[in-house]
This record gives structure tokens, sequence and C-alpha cells, in this order.
């Protein structure tokens, strides 16, 4: 990823927001992309089910990048694992675990930049790194790599916590992948158990950037947009490109509780997922097709310079979103 002076990220962060031309002088290479997508819906990753080796070579590989990124593990944590054991359905801490539990073993791997003034304040960015493994063989294919869902989302991660190693934040901001997504959340889940969701501002989950949206290119859908202004917020950041941030065009699926976000917008964060799939006509989701080579790389590096220029008064305390009604789960 390539930056341009200090002086412009400095004016950046102060708050002043600049036309289509600056967004374009963010440069994110769709070469750097690739290498991460690459790599992660590789089929040596073998569709990276949850408590499979892919989904462990996965996590190595994740760890090495947010090493480069000079990522801080979290509080109280030793490195960039997120440890925590599954008894039946019940999530539970390694040190709760009693002698007569038979517990698979998982974990999220997640790093952060401590905020220079506001070090107790969160945003978060993150993605799932899990998929759905191996499946009924198609044409001699049987891995289902999960290019779009979500190496793509998690490669976003990884070059944001890259970006804002070098624009430092005012607020601390986490970067994390969860696992367990796909098989009911159980990453995300834990994640939220361990800190107080009055300290999380805010919540930039990514699922699936990876082709252009049904509002063409330079957009992304934002899901759940009118239960927070968190999406007012990021397109006002915006001002003056050609990118726009879209309420989520799909309602029907109720995606805003079927992604990451769900734990911490239920207990009012405003979390929310960002994402340009065409949900309810892509016959790659879930399949043994959503390779690499259905990927737009180009899209996704524009996606990830709105994100990470949209996201600069909410990192820098300029702005915090308004929280999300509590609701019982459904």
């Amino acid at each position: 990823m390539k930056f341009q002076p200090s002086r412009l990220a400095g004016l950046l962060l102060a708050g002043v927001f600049f036309p289509c031309t600056f967004l374009k002088a963010q440069k994110t290479e769709p070469t750097e992309v690739s290498r991460i997508i690459s790599v992660l819906a590789a089929d040596s990753m073998e569709g990276r089910a949850t408590f499979s080796p892919g989904i462990e070579k996965a996590s190595l590989f994740i760890e090495s990048e947010f090493r480069k990124a000079k990522l801080k593990p979290l509080p109280g944590a030793e490195d960039y694992r997120q440890n925590f054991a599954m008894v039946g359905r019940q999530l539970k801490s390694l040190d709760s675990l009693k002698a007569d539990e038979q517990p698979k073993f998982l974990h999220n791997v997640a790093g952060m930049i401590e905020g220079s003034s506001r070090p107790e304040e969160y945003v978060i960015f993150s993605a799932h790194y899990d998929h759905i493994g191996i499946r009924k063989p198609v044409e001699g294919d049987s891995i289902a790599n999960g290019a779009d869902d979500d190496a793509s989302g998690v490669t976003a991660v990884i070059l944001l916590a890259k970006y804002f190693q070098q624009h430092r934040p005012e607020r601390s901001v986490i970067f994390v992948t969860f696992t367990g997504e796909e098989m009911g959340g159980f990453g995300s889940r834990y994640f939220s158990k361990q800190l107080d969701p009055a300290k999380i501002m805010a919540m930039f989950n990514i699922e699936m950037i990876g082709k252009e949206s049904k509002f063409g290119r330079n957009s992304a859908f934002i899901t759940g947009y009118e239960r927070s202004d968190f999406g007012k917020i990021l397109q006002q950041n915006l001002q003056g490109s050609s990118f726009h941030f879209y309420p989520d065009p799909y309602p029907e699926q109720q995606l805003f509780y079927r992604s990451d976000n769900a734990t911490l917008a239920r207990l009012g964060v405003p979390a929310h997922t960002i994402s340009t799939t065409q949900i309810d006509k892509d016959k790659l989701y879930h399949s043994v097709d959503d390779e690499v080579e259905s990927l737009d790389m180009q899209n996704i590096a524009d996606i990830i310079e709105a994100i990470a220029v949209s996201a600069g008064s909410i990192v820098n305390g300029k702005d915090t979103p308004t929280r999300v009604a509590i609701e019982q789960r459904k």
C-alpha cells in the first residue's frame, strides 16, 4: 500500500475532506489485494472450515500480516490469538473449563493500535476468516475456497491495519478476524463478551466486497443503515468523491443479523456490515466456484480506500455514531 506525504495525511485526520482526486491518491494497490486473497483462498487452505487444518493455516498467515502491520495484542493477551472453547453450544474462556468438560478449541485473530488520546474508546474493523471447507465435487473441484466470502473482507482488515498504523488514530482501533461465522457466529459472540459495549464507538464489519454492488462501481451498501447515523457519517466524510454508501437493498434477507456485527448491534453498538454482494443472484455463494478468479481486485482496492477515508472522523473522535436501539434476540 502506497501513501501520500504525511502533510496530506495530517490534513485528512484533522477532518479536512478532499474531492475525488484525493481519494484516488490514497492508493491501495490491487496487486497487494490479490496477494493476500490468493493466499487465503488457495486450495491449500482447504476451504478454511472451522476446526480444520486449513483454518489453522489461514490463522498463521493472518497473524504474520498483523505482525508486519506492527499491531499490539489485545489487553491481557500475549499474542494475536483470542482463544476460547466450545462445550456443546456454550462458549467458554479456557480458564473457566471444568475437568469433566470436553471442549473442539477455537480462536479469533485480533490485534490493535492504541489510541493516542482516547485509548479506552474502541473502533473495530472485522471480518470472518472461516468458510465452509470441503464440499461435494463439481467437475472434480471439492474445495469451497471462500474468496469473496470472506477472504475479501479479511484482506480489507489487514490492509486497513497497515493504513491506520501509518495514520495513527486518537481512539484505539481493534482489527479482528473471527472464526466460526459459518457455524453460527461463535467467534464474534465470544469476542463481544470480552469488551464493555459502552466503550465501543463503532464496528465496521466487512463481508463479501469482491464484486460490484447492484449500484455499480464506487459503491457499497451498509446493513442496518437506518438504525444509526453510522452510514451518514461515512458518506459525509466522502463528500466530493464519486464513492457512495447505500442502505441495504436486500432487507428481506435480514443481513443485519446474519453477520458478525449482530452480537454487538444487539448490545446497542453501532455495528454494521459493509458489503457489495448481490446476494439475491450470486450463484457462486457457498460454492466451490467462489474462486479468486471471480473477483475484481480494483473494486476491492477502491472499497478499502473508501472505508479508510470515511472512517477517519470516527477513529479520531470527531464523530461518534448514534447507538443502535437494543433489541431482544429473535
